[in-house]
């Protein structure tokens, strides 16, 4: 039986007009239509695309609305002239800040999403987190954050969300320390469009050949990560930082079916998985209804044409990106900044086709070796080492781009 709507629920969605965010509000229109839940969108946040935000505002009836992208602002202004419209680089903390809310979808892909998704957890709100960079780069401030503010963080990933559902943890313990009886967590990869291909052709692959993701279906940024591996190496740093295990209790292995999406074993060797089809609207209600199940919006796996389930190791030859992750949560500090600005240059640079696939994760790697490790005091710390890892890897192209048009 599904269980009734306790009393509605007010959110916020940052990131709205992403693959992550049209998902969000996909699953509380289902909601809130199937009287599963009640739940009030009550603030929305973009980057730039004002055309689709004007339309979710209008069909979810939001009258408080965030841009990043300040030239936007007096669009939308035009077109919902009873909103209120909060613009430039920092218009989603505001957004934050002034909007009563109890609930925040965090899924502002990349750094630009940290300074947000932190003021929501010093709001205390409920943050149903898919930007994994808040955990990736400022992982130590969070914790404390929690403890502070009563906040409650509900991971998205589906990989996260199944590992959360496995240990069956209730978010106010999440940053706790009772995993005694855990051996390990396993996240699973689908190994991405490139999980057979040689060296050779990975270096060299095209934009439109990475981006051919063979399962799931994502934004750019995120698909260029799977291609690489890179996600995996954010998805162990954000693991450590979820559910305070080491980095040796965290492993990867190669899925390619996508319907296991990560699983626990235990230290008497019972093994936990979580199942389901290749579709993020699962884990974001889970999220969205927590601690309670209610019929989903996504399919069903139909288990009759399921023919079997195969894994395999990571090839950390070829996919030398994860082994990164281990080495940010054992250094600590403003590494884990470093890291995930640099492979966000990167993956600009090669979305833009200034830079082989191949140099991607080379450039990451370079990033992380060579800009010295800060103590992470603060917000202003992982900012510094975001702007001197992009600059760092701007530098890098430039000097790569003068030593090939060398005679």
């Amino acid at each position: 039986m599904t269980p009734a709507p306790a009393t509605t629920r007010k959110l916020i969605v940052l990131g709205s007009t992403g693959s992550i965010g049209t998902n969000t509000l996909n699953v509380v229109d289902h909601l809130n239509r199937s009287a599963a839940a009640s739940i009030e969108v009550v603030g929305l946040a973009a980057g730039s695309n004002s055309k689709t935000l004007i339309e979710q505002a209008r069909w979810f009836k939001v009258k408080s609305l965030a841009i990043a992208d300040a030239t936007q602002a007096q669009v939308i202004r035009q077109a919902l002239p009873d909103a209120v419209v909060f613009a430039g680089p920092d218009a989603a903390v505001d957004l934050v800040k002034e909007v009563e809310a109890t609930d925040c979808a965090a899924a502002i892909v990349g750094a630009s999403g940290i300074a947000s998704t932190l003021q929501a957890i010093k709001q205390g709100l409920t943050v149903s987190l898919s930007n994994k960079e808040t955990l990736v780069a400022a992982g130590e401030l969070v914790r404390p954050m929690l403890q502070a503010s009563g906040a409650k963080l509900i991971p998205v990933d589906s990989e996260h969300s199944a590992i959360f559902q496995c240990l069956n943890t209730h978010p106010d313990s999440v940053q706790s320390n009772h995993r005694a009886p855990v051996k390990r967590i396993v996240l699973t990869a689908s190994g991405g469009p490139f999980r057979t291909a040689d060296k050779e052709t990975m270096q060299d692959a095209t934009v439109d050949q990475a981006l051919r993701h063979p399962t799931w279906s994502m934004g750019p940024k995120i698909t260029i990560d799977s291609a690489t591996m890179m996600n995996k190496t954010l998805e162990v740093i954000e693991a450590h930082w979820l559910f305070d295990l080491p980095g040796d209790k965290n492993a990867l292995l190669i899925h390619p079916e996508s319907v296991v999406h990560s699983f626990v074993e235990f230290t008497d060797n019972s093994t936990l998985a979580q199942l389901g089809p290749p579709d993020m609207r699962t884990p974001i209600q889970y999220a969205l209804t927590y601690p309670d199940r209610v019929g989903s919006c996504s399919d069903a796996m139909d288990w009759s044409t399921l023919r079997g389930l195969s894994f395999e190791p990571v090839d950390f030859e070829r996919f030398k990106a994860p082994r990164l992750g281990y080495q940010v949560i054992q250094t600590g500090g403003s590494s884990g900044a470093v890291l995930n600005a640099a492979n966000e240059a990167a993956v600009k640079a090669f979305l833009e086709r200034r830079i082989p696939f191949g140099r991607i994760v080379d450039l990451a790697e370079e990033a992380l070796s060579q800009i010295p490790t800060q103590p992470l005091d603060g917000l202003d710390t992982v900012i510094e080492a975001d702007r001197l890892a992009r600059e760092f890897v701007e530098d890098r192209i430039a000097e790569l781009s003068m030593t090939a048009v060398k005679p």
